[in-house]
């Protein structure tokens, strides 16, 4: 059996307990075991190198310097890590190791909620395997991003919301590695309902089975 970290807390907007409660519903399906915590200094146990993936789901907020540290030694020696939206690149502002660990981090979302377009680049992924083009509902992020990412969606910004974006292609699913451990990162997922979009669904289940050491 495999053993899985769920974290959860900071801007209850996303809201990040309901989150929670689905992610470890599809884990649990795949076998796992799951714990879950509410509090950052979970990331601060050593015994977190022992499991095979952790979820972050903690917008904004802060990381203790040693928390993050400990965390990042665990992905770099093989734990998966694998998060969505704003509660894994949008969390921790100021912890520019934890940025270098996700390879992105959340700068806008212009207009607010909005219809968009997510195109997938990888059709040939695994993870992305089967899927097309989809309409999607929710915040269009706008981020930067680490160029060694490989990116298996992406959107096209338009300029009714900021013409100086118009135009631009924005990475909103990728996957990479930091050290041994692999990491998976999908910007959908603005709130638990979005969980109910089949496309938005199975790439994140299945992202979080390939980050899984």
């Amino acid at each position: 059996m495999k053993h899985a970290l769920i974290v959860w807390g900071g801007w209850h907007g996303h809201e990040p307990e309901q989150c929670a409660h689905i992610v470890r519903d599809m884990l649990l399906r795949n076998a796992y075991d799951v714990r879950i915590e509410t509090l950052t200094s979970a990331f601060g146990d050593p015994e977190i190198a022992r499991l095979d993936l952790i979820v972050p789901i903690y917008t904004m907020s802060k990381i203790e310097k040693e928390e993050c540290a400990n965390l990042t030694a665990a992905v770099r020696a093989g734990v998966g890590l694998a998060g969505f939206h704003g509660g894994m690149c949008d969390a921790f502002r100021d912890s520019v190791e934890y940025q270098f660990m996700t390879g992105g981090q959340w700068v806008a979302h212009p207009g607010g909620v909005i219809d968009f377009r997510v195109n997938i680049s990888k059709p040939q992924d695994p993870v992305m395997a089967g899927l097309s083009d989809f309409d999607y509902h929710s915040e269009q992020y706008y981020m930067h991003v680490d160029p060694s990412n490989e990116v298996l969606a992406t959107t096209t910004f338009g300029g009714e919301h900021a013409s100086w974006v118009e135009g631009v292609v924005m990475p909103v699913v990728w996957k990479r590695h930091h050290g041994a451990g692999r990491v998976f990162y999908s910007a959908l997922g603005h709130v638990s309902k979005e969980f109910e979009v089949p496309e938005m669904r199975t790439l994140f289940e299945r992202g979080m089975l390939w980050a899984s050491r």
